[in-house]
């Protein structure tokens, strides 16, 4: 449990509040690639920490993301002219480039200097992986931007599933590192059978080898956040092995999950504000036929844009208006949730919860440890930070690249310790993807 102070802190990230002080001083994502499909496009609103800005690419297909109101009269430049190099508000014809610099105002006498004066808020990007990534943190402190686990280079398939989801960041986080949840809210989807590991079978459903819902968790602390393992009692060969997922968390806002044997996956939970996530699931792998293409991926997912989410990835077909989609028909003949898709599983449960978890009120169990874990890490990692120290799993806390983390899913043996291994090359499409003592 959390006092309500303690939970204030976790999870506000608005205006000045610390934890969104903490999340500023890494690269994250502001908005997919495809958003900004060409120069001199449409903008497109964004919201991240409860800033209010635009995103537009300029002629020469460079990405700019800046404050979304006119410093002249506030209008809003989502509306704006993309044209020749600049963003112009429709208002008074105002331009901006993708520095915020003004570089025109028909409005002013030609003689005026106010031009060279006047500056709007605006933010670095750098595209990677089919994202436009963002640094939000004061200009002398921004690192070099460095590739994420997911997508460690740019020969790296990336298909990623995008919902805004209403509720704060630290709920949708917590069910990324929820590994009991899987073998109940996911059951239809993620069923038991004899095989070696998790299997992804044609778009329909996944495998894996174990009916164990109670899995016994064990916790690491590391130097970008913390790994843990869920031990599960195998189908076969129970007494002399043990199925271990191994999920890690990336701070401030990334889990690493376990993959199949198709790809890898991952989470990352970017705050739109206080109460709500832009919500990423993404499928990686470094080979070409690895992760499964971007719309059959989201077709999996039930999350394809034009069909269960708008252009904005709000949610259409599956949202509390309508109880996601919920078939209680379904539900009494064999489906556990009656809901489609595992992320909108996920989200109906998030969402319930409200826009703000109360954490003081809750009764957690043994299953929850990297849930208690999480909570505790980042708390201490925000109060080290308003003492002056560097934001956990920044670039300046790291003695190796974000890009070799890695997570696992396997059969080690029984009662090994998945400490004591090193998960080398341990990735979907790698060349070795074996557990070895160390």
């Amino acid at each position: 449990m959390l006092t309500p102070e303690e939970n204030d802190l976790l999870c506000r990230v608005e205006g000045d509040a610390p934890m969104g002080e903490l999340m500023r001083r890494h690269w994250f994502p502001a908005c997919l690639s495809e958003e900004l499909p060409e120069p001199d496009g449409a903008p497109v609103p964004v919201r991240l920490l409860g800033e209010d800005l635009v995103a537009w690419r300029d002629s020469d297909g460079r990405v700019g993301l800046m404050a979304r109101r006119c410093p002249h009269r506030k209008a809003s430049l989502v509306y704006g002219r993309n044209e020749s190099h600049g963003l112009r508000c429709l208002y008074h014809g105002w331009k901006f480039d993708i520095h915020g610099q003004a570089v025109e105002m028909p409005s002013e006498p030609t003689q005026s200097a106010l031009v060279d004066k006047v500056r709007i808020r605006a933010y670095p990007t750098h595209e990677h992986a089919g994202v436009v990534w963002t640094y939000m943190g004061p200009p002398q402190t921004m690192p070099e931007f460095a590739p994420p686990p997911w997508a460690p280079n740019a020969d790296t398939k990336v298909s990623i599933v995008k919902m805004v989801v209403d509720c704060n960041w630290a709920q949708v986080l917590e069910g990324a590192i929820d590994s009991a949840h899987s073998s109940s809210l996911h059951s239809s989807d993620i069923v038991p059978a004899r095989v070696s590991g998790t299997m992804h079978r044609a778009g329909t459903m996944m495998q894996r080898p174990s009916t164990d819902k109670a899995p016994r968790i064990q916790v690491q602390a590391t130097e970008y956040g913390f790994k843990y393992a869920a031990i599960r009692r195998p189908i076969q060969n129970a007494d002399l092995q043990d199925y271990v997922r191994m999920t890690i968390f990336v701070a401030p806002f990334t889990a690493l999950i376990p993959p199949n044997a198709q790809y890898n996956s991952a989470n990352v939970n970017v705050p739109i504000d206080d109460t709500h996530t832009a919500f990423h699931f993404i499928s990686w792998s470094q080979a070409r036929d690895g992760a499964l293409d971007q719309e059959e991926y989201r077709k999996f997912m039930r999350a394809q844009v034009g069909i269960d989410l708008d252009r904005g990835y709000r949610k259409l077909a599956r949202n509390a208006a309508n109880d996601y989609g919920q078939n209680r028909l379904a539900m009494r003949n064999g489906n556990f949730s009656g809901i489609e898709g595992i992320a909108n599983q996920d989200i109906a449960m998030w969402e319930s919860m409200g826009p703000i978890v109360d954490r003081s009120s809750e009764r957690l169990g043994a299953s929850d440890l990297a849930i208690v874990e999480f909570r505790r890490s980042m708390l201490e990692a925000v109060r080290r930070f308003q003492g002056g120290e560097p934001a956990l799993g920044s670039h300046a806390t790291l003695t190796r690249p974000q890009a070799q983390i890695t997570s696992f899913e396997g059969l080690l043996p029984k009662g090994a310790d998945w400490r004591g291994f090193d998960f080398v090359g341990a990735r979907v499409g790698d060349p070795a993807t074996t557990a070895v003592a160390v």
